[in-house]
């Protein structure tokens, strides 16, 4: 009997997309079609799209998919008709949500028939993010601080009652441990605080184990690891794909093909999970921990060590540090040195005296373990690490440390042995993709061949920008308010506020604010709520989701905020008709971190200030830009209150990095069309 012919992609990628209710676009098909040359699943190709045979070597592909596309199913079915084992990072809950309840199960269903096998799909997230059934039950280990009452049982003095916001949450998480299937914080509504989640969960370093502990067989953590382990798609986020590559010791299950979505984020993800961080409170604690387990002698020469940088840190000025200061190197090397003792005597003592040994033993060290990597690695002082003090107002000062680059760590880790994918709405960052190339660890494009084939380390990748559905030029107007004043220091800049409510008004409210601080927002929403009736809404005073809520309910409210708003607001329709930025989003001139890679851009002979300064403000303004146009109806404006933007030389890169939107400086232009676009929006109300 004649075996039947593989389906090709265009009936699967027909069949998904029938079966979650949209319509085929022609970048749909087109990334689609790149995917599957990428990840080698050539005999899915059509035979006249020009694919050929899949090559003995790793493929990688950068694909900037604009909003509309369907580029989850532009990856996911090329993806699961591979058939090797795909892991899935995302930067977003949202988008993970989206991709197991939705996404994933419908294209499943409509590939069955024609692949003849339902792939299994999970997702995986770190273990902090599952309850612990054995903190639950047992308790956090007691500590000096907090050892004086069990947090249950104060929580609820009298039956069903709690005295405190703390307290309420516990006992709705001990109720919600007898009913959740997963143990995952996102799947519980309403959500509780930190701090009460910190009291039912422990982190890797802290688990003790399945083996050894005594709920480790209803682990939620562990189920979840099971779960990834017999599954074909895994969905996860870019956090523990930091660490997966970060630590050596793998946390994701082998795979064939790795698919990063929100790929413009996973370079701050990946400093994220690489940097470190010591502060008093830190340190104290890790003292605390390991006092009750360890020989006198070894306690207090860690004591003592921390009182010797405690003092150090109350002086501490927030600032880069170029060399650490002679007094910090002796107080970090006497952290690092009695912390090692400390780890010693706890592996080597037991004391049945204490009260749940194993847990509060691993805990101990875990904070102290933490300590000595800190303190070891700034001690050891690497070129390619950057140091510096901050100072919070609540919560005191920091020593913190981070890679210059993460370039190097994610060419080494991870290209090797897998095919990848990047996708994302903004990775062409002034008309290439050759920043964000850079900052991934990959050579120029085009010169990737090249470059691979006189260096076997370096991965050869490609380019595919699939545009938008949307027509941008017709639907939106990108309006630079070039007549202002160039932005200073101040958050309240008076013609940019004089601007701000003229624009606002001629909107009819329906504006996003997109503020580069949150002293600019506030100054802005004071003023602006003084001078209309207008709502004004402002970040901070509600929850996130909330504000969003309410700023989508009402086309006449304004909603102004910073950097969560700049990526993280979906709201088609009349309700966002204006996006306003108050200035070109460069990083502070003072950030130790950014100051730092373009010093050593300019060292290495570079432009430190585009490769940099400029990149991480394109990035952004393609971001922000990208709230205004979210469906084919929507119509409005982006107005840029930054003059530079306009007359600046590096202007012309940050625009060629936004939507391709109807240029203008014309003030009355960007008013007339405001009305207009808020008096159609009002006739079909």
């Amino acid at each position: 009997m004649t075996p039947s012919p593989s389906p090709s992609l265009t009936d699967l990628l027909h069949a998904a997309v029938t079966a979650v209710g949209g319509a085929e676009r022609p970048g749909q098909v087109s990334m689609a079609q790149a995917v599957a040359e990428a990840i080698g699943a050539t005999r899915f190709i059509d035979q006249d799209d020009g694919g050929g045979e899949a090559k003995g070597e790793h493929a990688h592909l950068l694909v900037q998919a604009g909003t509309g596309t369907g580029k989850s199913l532009g990856y996911l079915v090329p993806a699961i008709a591979h058939g090797e084992r795909v892991v899935i990072a995302t930067a977003t809950l949202a988008l993970q949500r989206q991709l197991v309840e939705r996404d994933l199960p419908r294209t499943v269903e409509a590939l069955h028939p024609l692949l003849r096998r339902r792939p299994e799909f999970a997702m995986l997230k770190g273990r902090s993010n599952y309850l612990c059934l054995h903190r639950l039950h047992e308790g956090v280990p007691h500590e000096e601080e907090d050892g004086l009452f069990d947090p249950f049982e104060a929580a609820a003095p009298l039956p069903g009652q709690a005295t405190s916001k703390l307290g309420k949450d516990l006992l709705r998480l001990r109720d919600w441990a007898d009913e959740t299937e997963t143990g995952d914080r996102d799947d519980m509504t309403p959500g509780v605080s930190d701090r009460a989640w910190g009291q039912v969960s422990v982190s890797s370093r802290e688990c003790l184990g399945a083996s050894k502990c005594t709920y480790g067989a209803d682990c939620f953590a562990e189920a979840a690891r099971e779960r990834a382990k017999l599954s074909d798609v895994i969905v996860t986020n870019h956090a523990l794909l930091a660490i997966d590559a970060i630590e050596g010791a793998p946390v994701l299950p082998g795979h064939e093909v790795l698919i990063i979505d929100e790929a413009h984020e996973l370079v701050s993800r990946v400093t994220g999970a690489a940097t470190g961080e010591l502060t008093p409170g830190q340190v104290n604690r890790a003292v605390r921990r390991a006092a009750k387990l360890v020989n006198e002698k070894a306690a207090d020469a860690l004591q003592t060590a921390a009182e010797t940088f405690e003092r150090l840190m109350e002086l501490a000025l927030p600032g880069r540090l170029e060399e650490i200061p002679e007094d910090l190197g002796y107080a970090l090397m006497a952290l690092r040195d009695a912390s090692r003792t400390v780890i010693s005597a706890i592996g080597s003592t037991r004391d049945k005296s204490v009260q749940d040994e194993d847990a509060v033993r691993k805990q101990a060290l875990a904070s102290v373990e933490n300590v000595h990597a800190v303190a070891e690695r700034i001690v050891e002082g690497s070129a390619y690490d950057v140091v510096w003090y901050e100072r919070h107002d609540r919560f005191g000062a920091s020593l913190r440390v981070a890679p210059m680059s993460v370039s190097g760590l994610l060419r080494e880790k991870l290209f090797t042995e897998r095919s990848v994918v990047l996708t994302s709405a903004t990775l062409k960052l002034g008309g290439d993709f050759n920043g964000v190339g850079a900052s991934l660890g990959l050579a120029p494009e085009g010169m990737a061949e090249k470059a691979g084939a006189n260096d076997p380390t370096m991965p050869r990748w490609k380019g595919l920008d699939v545009g938008s559905p949307f027509d941008y030029r017709k639907q939106g107007i990108l309006y630079v308010a070039q007549h202002l004043a160039q932005p200073g220091r101040e958050a309240g800049r008076a013609d940019m506020l004089d601007e701000l409510t003229e624009l606002v008004q001629a909107a009819g409210g329906r504006t996003l604010g997109l503020f580069s601080s949150m002293r600019a927002a506030q100054t802005a929403a004071e003023e602006l709520r003084g001078r209309l009736d207008t709502p004004i809404l402002l970040q901070g005073e509600e929850t996130l989701g909330e504000l969003i809520r309410t700023f989508a309910a009402d086309p006449q409210t304004c909603l102004f905020g910073t950097l969560s708003l700049w990526q993280g607001v979906d709201v088609p329709g009349p309700s966002c008709q204006l996006v306003v930025m108050d200035r070109i989003p460069f990083p502070r001139p003072d950030d130790p971190l950014m100051s730092a890679r373009q010093k050593a851009v300019e060292e290495a002979g570079g432009n430190g200030f585009m490769a940099v300064a400029a990149t991480h403000a394109a990035l952004l303004m393609a971001q922000g830009a990208g709230r205004l146009v979210r469906a084919s109806g929507d119509r409005g404006v982006v107005a840029v209150l930054d003059p530079r933007l306009a007359k600046a030389r590096y202007g012309s890169f940050l625009r060629a990095s936004m939507p391709d939107f109807w240029y203008t400086t014309d003030r009355n232009q960007a008013r007339r069309s405001l009305a207009a676009i808020d008096a159609a929006a009002k006739a079909s109300e």
